[in-house]
């Protein structure tokens, strides 16, 4: 049988992946792995509560939103990365020192 610690466990070894992975990071499409994996983390939590709950599913409601909204926010990020490797020619972090032009 499956219990809210089984998911937890599971849930903070995401989020510590995930964070390790914005710590150490080589690139920005790296960085945007980890921000993934811990939002998956969190959305997991939220399906997991809910589960438990069995008096609403307003959990399931919110991760399925939080779904669409990581989506939307995967493509934007996608777009900027690509702008900036047009301009620096580089998607490294500690390699893009200005943001305005000269």
């Amino acid at each position: 049988m499956i219990t809210l610690t089984h998911f937890m466990v599971v849930s903070a070894g995401l989020f510590c992946i995930g964070l390790f992975i914005i710590v150490s990071k080589k690139n920005a499409i790296q960085v945007l792995l980890g921000i993934e994996l811990m939002l998956n983390a969190a959305i997991l939590n939220m399906v997991a509560f809910s589960r438990y709950d069995r008096v609403n599913n307003g959990g399931q409601m919110f991760a399925l939103f939080a779904i669409v909204l990581a989506a939307a926010t995967t493509a934007v990020a996608l777009a900027i990365i690509l702008n900036v490797y047009r301009r620096y020619k580089t998607i490294n972090p500690d390699e893009i020192n200005q943001l305005k032009d000269q």
